[in-house]
């Protein structure tokens, strides 16, 4: 089966991909979401929408390979080329059901940090936010995705750029933010939801991946789906084969991915 040469982050962009559900509108960022969004709007979710910050909105996959969400293949034949602005308060009409987000940081209730990070003495500027906290504040939901990496895991992160959950264990109840906040994790070697109390735990590992190796880049104790009732840790599905076509057509030359 072709499927079983994908890459980590191939996985990554199928795994994401299977967060979005069908008739679904999704604020779409860069890198591997590109990807994520053309391969869920070909398989199993026909009727999803997609959102770029840039003002595009799309129904179907780009005409071509894109490198950014402006280029030509993601404008031509989209639904609408509009403005930021118009996006934007689509957002904040509560009109966005997923928003895909990734960061530097994240720490275990699910903030990230995009703004600043200390490396020994010297601190180190990061791009920000962009629209990335607008996304966390008021999508009904967001999907996180980065690299599995030590460095990137922070009990509590050094700079809050997009909200996740407090840490009073009250979820979003009394967040002033109106989104739902985070609901899945996809790294290059597990995924993780978050509890009710907004709080990360593991939900699967990847093909290969061991569940202690996983645990083991986190400074603190990490839940699994053992310790919230959500049964055992499972394995991670693998692409399947028209999966993985889709993502080598959408990213030929393994760009992204």
């Amino acid at each position: 089966m072709v499927s079983e040469d994908y890459t980590d982050r191939e996985l990554m962009v199928t795994t994401a991909a299977r967060e979005l559900e069908d008739g679904e509108t999704a604020f779409v960022g860069m890198r591997l979401p590109l990807i994520a969004f053309q391969v869920a709007v070909s398989t199993h979710a026909p009727n999803a929408m997609a959102v770029y910050e840039s003002g595009v909105i799309r129904d179907a996959p780009a005409d071509g390979f894109v490198h950014t969400m402006c280029d030509l293949p993601n404008l031509n034949r989209a639904v609408a080329t509009t403005g930021m602005i118009d996006v934007m308060s689509r957002l904040q009409r509560g009109d966005i059901d997923v928003g895909f987000l990734g960061g530097a940081e994240i720490d275990r209730y699910g903030n990230l940090n995009t703004t600043r990070v200390a490396a020994g003495d010297r601190e180190i500027r990061l791009p920000g936010s962009g629209g990335a906290c607008d996304i966390a504040c008021m999508a009904d939901r967001t999907v996180l995705l980065m690299p599995h990496e030590s460095r990137r895991f922070a009990e509590e992160v050094n700079y809050v750029t997009s909200p996740g959950y407090p840490a009073d264990g009250n979820g979003r109840d009394d967040h002033p933010a109106p989104g739902g906040g985070p609901s899945a994790l996809v790294t290059s070697k597990a995924t993780f939801g978050f509890d009710e109390r907004g709080e990360l735990y593991l939900r699967t590992v990847h093909p290969g991946a061991d569940v202690a190796d996983v645990l083991a880049a986190f400074p603190w104790e990490v839940q699994t789906a053992d310790d919230v009732g959500e049964g055992t840790v499972k394995t991670t599905s693998k692409p399947t084969d028209e999966e993985f076509e889709l993502v080598r057509t959408f990213d030929p030359d393994g760009f992204w991915t």
